[in-house]
């Protein structure tokens, strides 16, 4: 029998706004700080959501924006988007 809790404490995150070109991994969770933003966390939790960026969809960053690295090209699930660094933060994946 595994026990989990060893298994979530070696599997280790990134959240998706650190993460360079060519990153493939699976969403674990989606977590909204207290970056400055326009909207409220709730807000960017729920487009995020209805974007694809749900539990256990696969991602990858297909492309970075040439100044500072924004804004990303991300592939979830089949669909590619694009989204700021600071929106992408807020999207954990291992």
């Amino acid at each position: 029998m595994r026990d989990l809790t060893d298994e979530a404490a070696i599997r280790q995150t990134i959240p998706l706004g650190r993460a360079a070109k060519g990153f493939c991994g699976c969403i674990e969770r989606i977590v909204v700080g207290d970056a400055p933003s326009s909207l409220p966390a709730h807000e960017i939790e729920r487009r995020l959501i209805e974007l694809g960026f749900v539990e256990g969809a696969t991602v990858q960053i297909l492309h970075e924006g040439f100044f500072g690295r924004d804004p990303i090209a991300v592939r979830v699930n089949g669909a590619t988007v694009a989204l700021r660094r600071r929106e992408a933060m807020a999207i954990h994946a291992f």
